[in-house]
């Protein structure tokens, strides 16, 4: 497949948040209908290109794999193709969360983080589903229940929060930082 790209941005190497903080970054210098490719080694870049290209304007148009880098293609929206990037405006923090597990409230915790993320350490009784699976998953989901996402740093989750509440969910919330700051117990299941 020959792609002609405006653009190479090199993200490997680097966890979430950043290949798509770089990606945000970079897209700024391409002029619209330009294409830039990222290249990445974090499996999760994959979901956070595609829904946060599909929540800016921005056209996701693939992702191909060569060896261990995985090389996503953008297409840089037109101005009147670009959305405002939003943020689901529901967030907690770690501590409130911690103390809604410690209260036993019933509460559903959503993990959208790959699966070799959650394989290594997750909060017991989290729900799994990967942000890429999301969008076929939905209904493994309760709309009512009171729902907690949660991802590494806060980005994936973000987005997923957001593909919760235009789905209907109506009480959701981004737990900000992630799990990479989590203090609390943890399961493994690898």
């Amino acid at each position: 497949m020959q792609v002609t790209v405006n653009k190479v941005l090199d993200a490997k190497g680097l966890a979430c948040p950043m290949p798509i903080v770089k990606t945000k970054k970079e897209i700024d210098t391409l002029e619209p209908g330009q294409v830039m490719e990222i290249q990445a080694t974090d499996k999760g870049s994959t979901a956070d290109i595609k829904a946060w290209a599909s929540s800016t304007g921005h056209q996701y148009l693939g992702t191909v794999e060569d060896g261990d880098v995985l090389k996503h293609y953008l297409r840089k929206a037109s101005a009147e193709e670009e959305k405002a990037e939003t943020t689901h405006p529901d967030v907690t923090n770690l501590d409130e969360l911690s103390k809604k597990l410690e209260g036993n409230e019933k509460i559903t915790v959503l993990d959208v983080r790959e699966s070799a993320e959650f394989a290594f350490g997750h909060i017991p009784g989290a729900v799994h589903i990967p942000l890429g699976e999301l969008e076929q998953r939905f209904e493994e989901l309760d709309k009512n229940a009171e729902i907690h996402v949660v991802c590494r740093s806060g980005s994936r989750s973000d987005l997923a929060a957001q593909k919760l509440a235009e789905k209907g969910f109506t009480n959701v919330k981004n737990v900000v930082p992630g799990m990479k700051d989590w203090t609390g117990s943890t399961e493994k299941t690898h």
